[in-house]
């Protein structure tokens, strides 16, 4: 579908930032209904992309972290 722009390293981190931030804007919702809802929409967008290995905002960039990718 979508060419992977992301290296290995860049999809570990984006992961283990997106379950931080989901935990904490789920902590969040709680006491803070606004702020919460747009860390849990943060944190899913990071795990998304993490999983996928595609990244739009690189795309629109012209970035890719992935050196052994077919490009």
């Amino acid at each position: 579908m979508f060419k992977k722009n992301e290296s290995a390293v860049d999809r570990i981190i984006r992961a283990i930032a997106g379950i931080v931030i989901l935990v904490i804007g789920i902590y969040e919702v709680k006491s803070l209904a606004v702020l919460g809802i747009i860390l849990i929409i943060v944190g899913a967008v990071l795990i998304i992309t993490a999983i996928t290995g595609f990244c739009l905002l690189y795309t629109l960039l012209g970035i890719s972290t992935c050196t052994d990718c077919k490009k």
